[in-house]
């Protein structure tokens, strides 16, 4: 039944005074923003691991939520989304999609497109001319075919169908690029210019539909003269915001740099005042408020107080208010209105339509420009990417009444579909090349051992979720800084995930360098980031060089960046902190988790790394002692597990570089078996265990004689040179697992290292089959880095870099009794993985 809106109420008196939240305005509106945001971070971790931009799962939760699919119960659409509640969504939808432009604007850098010049002009070009000639030949067969298309005026018409099928969502582009390492190579920034130069031009044509437009009552009978001076209203508005304004913020942004240690709140306060008064500038010329925010945030000089407006800003509109926005746009989108052939053949037409016309113009023109074939190619997929802005662009026209709900829905789900391929499209044929270090890439600690050179560096490239990993990180290089041997160039690698905001997409422009982290570079004599100031004193400190660098990137492929950086700087052995780290001590010991997807990080770096990798389980270490300075008195205990095996030779060379620091005391702990109790172990392929449960041991079949040959030699090398140094002890253990957990527990060492044994020793062997943790540490890692078994000291697991060890298998183990049994120099002996399944 018909609601008079002025009858209705803000705030209810409650359910016990018989009043029904539902029937009032705000309680609604808190229930249907739960509800969207709800839906909305549920589609978009759903669409997570097809790539796809958060608007993407933000459309089509608008959608479902409407009339297309939730909305076909009745009632619970007259519940939920009332009519009469539609005018107040959409002006609180409207007040985030206002601020969402102005951050747009502040993105949005004109120097860059001036830089870009002839090449970005001229694909952006082509870009808008093709599909819009293209949209105006849709319109008009839209006109024969659908009932009522006819109705409106043909100049808005056309020109609202030329842009929504030319406009490029440069937003949604700009994340789409950072999250395929593209937004700072030659591609993305051609891509970024030319899409800026796109949405400049759809913005004045859109500004130029909206005044043919008029209020959607009968535009086309309107005087000419009420255009042209919505027009010239514009022109005058913009000029006036470029040249009084502008120079009006710039004087702002100074009096709010670093070097004024003042308050800003006011001005701040005004800015985002300056938003609305702007919008309402160009509403009330007849132009979409949106305009005016979107030229107020060009207006923004881009540096420290443009990022301070979007750290205060842009969680509360891009969270909260803009998904609203696309639920109001999903409200009146009813995918029903296309039935039929005629209407799935319009659909088709307008892809295709809108498909070619972009990817052709921009291709054609690319190539003519001297650009290869494949960029070129590359180049007309991301400029088809449509998404926010088009929906802006469609809700306008359906506001004017100058589309009606099949149109509508038709443009809705093109501006779905173009902007949903874009991102497989572009993995599946480009795929930017990477330089690498032709020689020396491939290395161990190990190598270093053998060098004749004395001069030769030891490179790490450490990896820091953030400041707290910082202690730990300087304490552990500090102890490994040889004081004898080769000289430590240290890589600082802060490690930050890619997120929608607009500040990480700013972040990433300035962190990155074609398409790679590169290194930080001072700036006034200061450190760009906390994690890198943090390493500036210690850099100070002799034959030390601290390179910092920022890694802004999506959680699946930060791997591939932190492998690059490795092999591009020649890295001896990356150092990865543990998803988790234990803050305080005893009692009051607390553990923070940094997530799944941190861990994800961990094992693909080790799977993928061009050198040995080190993984730090910090417990505390460096928090509770000094760091190790090259003339104090013993600060750090160090005990190197040993067992045997490739990993475990790696730990013993560290241990070594360790000892010769006089501020470190090393133990070197060696587990035997017992005589009598010694087993010959067989591990078999269990292909149905889970991963995430269970340790993999390395495929390669290895003769375990020389292993043990190996071992031994490096053992005896390792006691004679550092007898009288280094404390070693031997370790007869029944069970293995109390006499690791026995040394974890004992507080004896501030740090134990274990390698990660991958071609494990019979005595680790034995423990394939047990229930795993962190599957990624390998059995006896994973045992002193599990939560719960009272270990209080810090863990740096490694695995050795070796080619013929890079595939992993889950295992279950088969122990023979008898070890005599097998000849010596049998490649199915100890460790070796036979390919039977269990």
């Amino acid at each position: 039944m018909p609601v008079n809106i002025t009858s209705i109420k803000t705030s209810s008196n409650g359910a016990w005074q018989g009043d029904n939240p539902l029937d009032f305005a705000f309680p609604l509106l808190i229930v249907q923003a739960t509800l969207i945001i709800v839906l909305s971070r549920f589609l978009a971790f759903l669409l997570r691991p097809l790539r796809q931009p958060k608007v993407i799962a933000e459309i089509v939760g608008g959608i479902l939520l409407g009339p297309s699919a939730f909305g076909r119960n009745k009632g619970y659409l007259h519940r939920i989304f009332p009519k009469w509640s539609a005018p107040i969504l959409e002006s609180v939808a409207s007040i985030g999609l206002l601020f969402f432009l102005f951050l747009v604007g502040l993105e949005l850098d004109l120097s860059s497109i001036r830089r870009s010049g002839k090449r970005a002009f001229g694909i952006a070009f082509a870009g808008i001319t093709l599909p819009f000639i293209g949209g105006i030949g849709v319109a008009f067969v839209f006109r024969k075919t659908i009932e009522g298309a006819d109705q409106v005026g043909y100049g808005q018409f056309l020109v609202f169908m030329g842009v929504a099928l030319s406009i490029t969502a440069f937003p949604v582009l700009a994340r789409i690029l950072a999250e395929l390492k593209l937004l700072t190579t030659q591609v993305g920034e051609t891509a970024m210019a030319a899409a800026a130069f796109n949405d400049v031009a759809a913005w004045i044509l859109l500004a130029l539909a909206v005044a043919l437009a008029g209020d959607g009552n009968g535009g086309e009978h309107k005087s000419p003269l009420i255009s042209i001076w919505v027009l010239i209203s514009g022109v005058a508005f913009v000029a006036f915001m470029l040249i009084v304004i502008r120079p009006a913020m710039k004087w702002v942004a100074r009096r709010c740099s670093p070097e004024h240690d003042m308050v800003d709140e006011a001005y701040i306060c005004l800015t985002l005042a300056g938003v609305m008064v702007s919008g309402f500038m160009t509403d009330l010329i007849g132009i979409h408020s949106i305009f005016g925010a979107f030229v107020f945030g060009l207006t923004i000089p881009k540096g420290e107080f443009a990022e301070r407006l979007m750290e205060r800003i842009e969680d509360f509109v891009s969270g909260l208010l803009l998904p609203l926005y696309f639920a109001s746009s999903g409200l009146k989108t009813d995918v029903a209105t296309i039935s039929g052939g005629r209407s799935w053949g319009l659909l088709v037409l307008v892809i295709t339509t809108a498909c070619a016309g972009k990817i052709i113009g921009t291709f054609v023109v690319a190539m003519m420009l001297m650009i290869p074939a494949r960029e070129s190619l590359t180049l007309g997929v991301l400029m088809n990417t449509k998404g926010l802005v088009e929906l802006i662009v469609l809700n306008i026209g359906k506001e004017k009444k100058v589309l009606n709900d099949e149109s509508f829905a038709i443009l809705v789900l093109m501006a779905l579909f173009t902007t949903f391929i874009t991102t497989p499209t572009v993995m599946a044929i480009y795929k930017p090349a990477r330089g690498g270090s032709s020689s020396g890439t491939h290395r161990k600690l190990g190598d270093l051992t053998t060098t004749k050179d004395a001069r030769d560096e030891l490179r790490i490239l450490a990896c820091a979720h953030g400041p707290g990993n910082v202690p730990s990180l300087i304490s552990l290089i500090e102890s490994a800084r040889s004081t004898k041997k080769s000289q430590l160039r240290l890589f600082i690698m802060h490690l930050v995930e890619l997120t929608e905001r607009p500040s990480s997409i700013t972040m990433v422009q300035r962190a990155r360098k074609n398409g790679l982290p590169f290194i930080n570079r001072s700036r006034r004599g200061e450190w760009h980031d906390r994690v890198s100031g943090a390493f500036q004193a210690y850099s100070h400190l002799g034959r030390v060089s601290v390179r910092p660098m920022t890694e802004i990137s999506a959680l699946a492929t930060m791997h591939e960046d932190i492998c690059q950086v490795a092999e591009n700087k020649r890295v001896t052995v990356i150092i990865l902190p543990f998803h988790k780290q234990w803050r305080g001590e005893g009692d009051d010991q607390s553990m923070e988790n940094m997530g799944h997807g941190w861990r994800g990080v961990n094992r693909r770096v080790l799977k993928e790394a061009p050198c040995s990798v080190a993984v730090l389980v910090d417990r505390g270490f460096g928090n509770g002692s000094r760091t190790p300075g090259p003339n104090t008195d013993v600060t750090q205990k160090v005990c190197i597990v040993f067992f045997g095996g490739p990993d475990d030779r790696e730990a013993l060379v560290l241990g070594g570089r360790m000892a010769e620091h006089p501020a470190v005391k090393v133990t070197v702990l060696r587990f035997v078996e017992k005589e009598e109790e010694r087993n010959h172990v067989v591990l078999q392929l269990s292909p149905s265990k889970c991963s995430e449960q269970s340790y993999s041991f390395s495929t390669a079949a290895m003769n375990r004689e020389e292993e043990k040959d190996l071992d031994e030699t490096a053992m005896a090398e390792f006691r004679n040179n550092w007898a009288g140094t280094v404390e070693y002890s031997e370790k007869e253990a029944s069970n293995i697992v109390e006499g690791v957990l026995a040394t974890g527990r004992s507080g004896d060492y501030d740090l134990i290292v274990v390698g990660k044994g991958r071609f494990p020793s019979t005595m680790v062997a034995e423990l394939a089959d047990r229930q795993a943790e962190h599957a990624e540490l390998g059995p006896v890692g994973d045992i002193l880095a599990s939560s719960g078994h009272g270990v209080v000291s810090s863990v740096l697991v490694i695995q050795q870099h070796d080619l013929a060890h890079k595939e992993e298998a889950q295992v279950s183990r088969v122990v023979h009794t008898g070890y005599e049994k097998y000849k010596p120099g049998e490649s199915s002996c100890v460790g070796a993985i036979s390919n039977d399944v269990v």
